[in-house]
């Protein structure tokens, strides 16, 4: 098995059934790569001050989508859209080789050498985009009314 399909990643990959899908959530959104066909929905409760108060994930995507969304998940909580933005984009820019910096989010490093792979890279931020466009979602909807 290579380093890309460990044993911590195929266990950070089961542990996305720790985040079902939330009944009533206050924000969601679906994102599907067209690279490998990988689908994620994210749903989200949201606090008063619209930060991030609990997860679900619908996951079907490869082992990496599924281990990036649950280390996505493990840490969503009290974050608001601007770090979720900011850890997302640090995540795409890392990936795409445009830095060398992890971003600042727990875990990610456990999927560093997926930046090798770039046909998985877009499975491997489907959580973290959902989530972002969830928030802005609710935050455009707040804002209307």
């Amino acid at each position: 098995m290579s380093a890309l399909y460990s044993l911590d990643v195929l266990r950070m990959a089961a542990s996305v059934s720790e985040f079902p899908p939330l009944e009533n959530a206050d924000a969601r959104d679906e994102r599907r790569s067209p690279t490998c066909g990988s689908r994620m929905t994210v749903t989200l409760k949201l606090d008063k001050d619209a930060r991030i108060a609990a997860i679900g994930l619908d996951a079907k995507a490869c082992a990496l989508g599924q281990a990036a969304a649950a280390i996505f998940a493990h840490a969503a909580a009290g974050q608001d859209r601007a770090a979720i933005e900011t850890a997302s984009e640090g995540w795409r820019a890392y990936l795409a080789k445009e830095t060398d910096s992890l971003p600042d989010w727990p875990g990610l490093d456990l999927l560093a050498t997926g930046r090798d792979y770039p046909a998985r890279h877009p499975s491997m931020r489907l959580a973290f985009e959902a989530a972002s466009a969830a928030l802005a979602s609710a935050e455009a909807k707040q804002a209307h009314g």
